[in-house]
């Protein structure tokens, strides 16, 4: 490795055009980390949010954005074991992606699948962590049962789909276009609903209900989503698109036995974070492997132009992730 690296830093809160190219040391890796030769980075809504202001890193992450790469391992930090120097991973990161090379927990880093190359790989740790951890481990969400993905089109939404489809879950999804809804009903989803056209309570309900939401949008949308519930229902909020507020009769809740929850995943501990891993491994990375499951890329920019990757991805004219190019 060399001593320097190129990066992209945030200059100053504000829009994508804050973003520039900068010139930082390379990172050394800590106990229990690796660290990453940069060939692609995911491009996520978290870094946009960074970008503006309204979302600080944890204490000692990187102040660099980027929350998921993939790459070869550069250097090995003491007490990692079952990684060597040269090995294809890909890695959910404290932060830092937006650079040649990263530092970040060894059991954060999950083998490239087979089938996959590195651009695809770049795509997998923000989301699948994401879904796992909000649809099944936290939404328990079980075969024959129906789930409510809001943004379907999104890195999100198209894990999201592809996930409760493969372990039998009967999928409902919202977007804001025929040809997203299209593309979700290619990945999997059984019912696509345009929300500009149509509305997702009624639909719901006239289906007995969604047993599982996952929401990313807020505001307006919580106590529309309280209404889709079935009885017994799980709301799961990962994200306020629109608001973090809104006005909820909560004797629905009780009355129909509902569960609200949510999370976020970057403050998790790092030991949270290897159980996700070690999970994703074991129950999807089979999926992967296969092709069952697979990442769908939008676009990809090259690390210079970061600032044209958030504008794609403010603008959500996208469906599926942005990548950032990198390294060779």
């Amino acid at each position: 490795m060399t001593d320097m690296m190129r990066a992209v830093e945030i200059s100053e809160p504000g829009g994508p055009e804050v973003l520039k190219l900068t010139d930082r040391p390379v990172p050394e890796p800590g106990h229990g980390q690796i660290v990453i030769k940069v060939a692609y980075a995911g491009v996520n809504r978290p870094d946009a949010l960074q970008r503006a202001g309204a979302y600080d890193p944890p204490k000692g992450a990187s102040d660099l954005p980027g929350l998921e790469a993939s790459g070869v391992v550069a250097a090995i930090g003491a007490g990692v074991s079952g990684l060597e120097i040269g090995d294809e991973v890909c890695g959910l990161l404290p932060g830092g992606g937006y650079a040649e090379y990263v530092a970040t927990p060894a059991a954060h880093c999950l083998p490239v699948p087979a089938g996959l190359g590195l651009k695809e790989a770049a795509c997998l740790p923000e989301t699948f962590f994401t879904v796992w951890t909000n649809v099944f481990m936290r939404g328990g969400l079980k075969a024959g049962e129906r789930i409510l993905v809001h943004g379907g089109s999104s890195g999100i939404g198209t894990t999201a789909i592809q996930l409760a489809n493969a372990f039998g879950a009967r999928v409902f999804v919202t977007a804001g276009s025929e040809e997203k809804c299209q593309a979700c009903r290619d990945l999997g989803a059984d019912v696509a609903i345009n929300y500009r056209d149509d509305d997702f309570v009624s639909i719901l309900q006239n289906a007995g209900g969604a047993n599982l939401i996952l929401d990313m949008v807020g505001g307006d949308y919580i106590p529309r989503n309280i209404k889709a519930l079935a009885d017994e229902g799980r709301l799961v909020h990962i994200a306020f698109l629109k608001a973090p507020k809104a006005k909820l009769n909560f004797a629905q809740i009780m009355v129909r036995r509902l569960t609200v929850t949510g999370s976020t995943l970057r403050p998790q501990s790092d030991l949270a974070k290897a159980a996700i891993a070690q999970d994703l491994h074991e129950a999807v990375w089979p999926l992967l492997d296969s092709g069952r499951v697979a990442p769908v890329i939008d676009s990809e920019f090259p690390l210079e132009d970061a600032a044209g990757a958030h504008a794609r991805m403010e603008s959500s004219e996208h469906i599926g992730k942005i990548v950032l190019k990198i390294g060779g």
